[in-house]
């Protein structure tokens, strides 16, 4: 059954969609130095790992779960590489709007943040797994979670 769209309340973190140009639009804590990202889909989530100061993310795989077994699994990559925080990569139409996907992307987060107790962070995902595949990527989700990780350490 579809989600109904709603208006949501305020994002965990101000989507870095929402940032004017050159703007800094999170204050990101200097002790926040590794990051896993996530590329969130109903059936498949890739996931990346990476670290503030070489500014370099690199795709891990894809957890092909759902519901408590998808954060099962991203309980045992959480402990195998012990983040300091998430990034979740939030879809948009091309236009910008909200879909769908983007409230579960977004409920997605909030339930990260409530389980495991880190700061997680929203980046706009649009083009990512077709810019994956443009790559040549064997493995679109993990490298869409690459480049969402990419895209957040550029810009903090």
């Amino acid at each position: 059954m579809p989600l109904p769209l709603q208006p949501m309340p305020e994002p965990l973190i101000k989507p870095l969609a929402d940032a004017a140009p050159g703007e800094n639009p999170v204050h990101v804590a200097a002790n926040l130095q590794t990051f896993l990202a996530l590329d969130f889909g109903l059936k498949r989530t890739g996931f990346a790992v990476g670290n503030r100061l070489l500014r370099t993310a690199q795709p891990q795989g894809t957890i092909a779960a759902e519901g408590d077994a998808r954060f099962v699994k991203i309980a045992l990559q959480l402990k195998e590489w012990q983040p300091d925080a998430l990034v979740v990569g939030v879809p948009f139409h091309p236009d910008g709007a909200a879909h769908e996907n983007t409230l579960r992307a977004r409920r997605f987060a909030r339930q990260l943040q409530g389980r495991f107790k880190l700061p997680v962070f929203e980046v706009d995902e649009r083009y990512t797994t077709t810019e994956a595949l443009g790559r040549g990527a064997r493995d679109a989700d993990a490298m869409a979670a690459c480049i969402i990780l990419e895209q957040f350490l550029r810009s903090i």
